[in-house]
């Protein structure tokens, strides 16, 4: 199969019919069959199921799509990055973190202060599943995430079949973050079972919805209200102007400085915050610069969450 027929299938699936994507791509809906047609025959499935409401995914043909989309997008970082007329950049930096304030403090310092010419920086505060998936496939340099008694069995597993290797960055106790006119919000400390008349505000995970790759402790305890986000905006918000909550390191953001409090948690367990990079990477100097920016961050906040 080719890289073409590929993308004539991404665009299929995306569309949700052929004709919309033979309008789509300025082709005809005959050259989209023919390509959807050889690649069944190439790899002996069935990849959409017909009828007349259209066309929709068989088991056999998601899972085909993941593999065409990993292979176009890395075909298509290649191209950007060894375009003939492109114009080579010669500092390069990616973070891929959970939604932590200090990964994304320490980044803007380190861009502030970075006076080099020609070069590319990324941050992306995205899902844990993802994270591990841009360190691996090298389109990250670091990825920022948490490990605890809970999920480090699960997450070590996926590093190690990754060739990823996890180092820590501090040690923090659970806090909840609730906003300053919460009815619990003059409490020095509280229980879970506190929590469970209030919404549960977490951040999503698509497809990798395991509790192990939630990014809050005790995300596999049950609670009937629940409402999911994927931005620290977006939680702010919540927090400061209703009467939900979340748990994290306790680590304050400047937009959540005004508003909101971190409360400790009654609770033995403990969240190791580190970075994960490749085995097979050795690390640029600007990605060392970077983390030694994340460890002067956590030094200068030295709250009572660090341990």
């Amino acid at each position: 199969m080719t890289l073409q027929q590929l993308r004539y299938l991404i665009a299929i699936a995306n569309s949700g019919s052929i004709s919309a994507a033979a309008h789509e791509l300025y082709v005809s809906q005959s050259s989209l069959s023919v390509a959807v047609r050889d690649i069944e025959r190439e790899c002996g499935i069935t990849i959409f199921e017909r009828s007349n409401r259209g066309i929709t995914l068989t088991t056999e043909g998601l899972e085909l799509l993941g593999y065409a989309r990993q292979i176009i997008e890395q075909a298509d970082l290649m191209d950007a990055r060894y375009a003939a007329n492109a114009k080579p950049v010669s500092q390069k930096l990616a973070v891929s973190s959970q939604h932590y304030a200090f990964v994304t403090e320490a980044f803007l310092e380190f861009v502030e202060e970075y006076e080099g010419e020609g070069y590319a920086f990324s941050l992306s505060e995205t899902r844990t599943a993802e994270i591990i998936e841009d360190v691996r496939d090298f389109r990250s340099d670091v990825g920022v995430l948490y490990l605890s008694s809970f999920n480090e069995a699960v997450l070590t597993r996926a590093f190690e079949d990754a060739n990823l290797s996890f180092t820590s960055l501090f040690t923090a106790r659970p806090h909840v973050f609730l906003g300053e006119h919460h009815p619990l919000a003059d409490r020095d400390r509280l229980h879970i079972e506190e929590l469970a008349a209030y919404p549960r505000y977490t951040f999503e995970q698509g497809n990798t919805n395991s509790f192990f790759y939630a990014e809050e402790p005790f995300a596999e305890l049950p609670h009937e209200k629940r409402i999911m986000i994927r931005d620290r905006g977006t939680l702010s918000n919540l927090l400061a102007h209703h009467s939900g909550f979340t748990v994290s390191t306790g680590v304050l953001s400047s937009e959540m400085q005004s508003g909101i409090v971190a409360i400790p948690l009654k609770t033995d367990e403990v969240m190791t915050v580190g970075y994960i990079v490749h085995d097979e990477r050795q690390l640029s100097a600007l990605a060392l610069s970077y983390i030694e920016k994340l460890k002067l961050f956590i030094e200068r906040f030295q709250l009572a969450t660090v341990l």
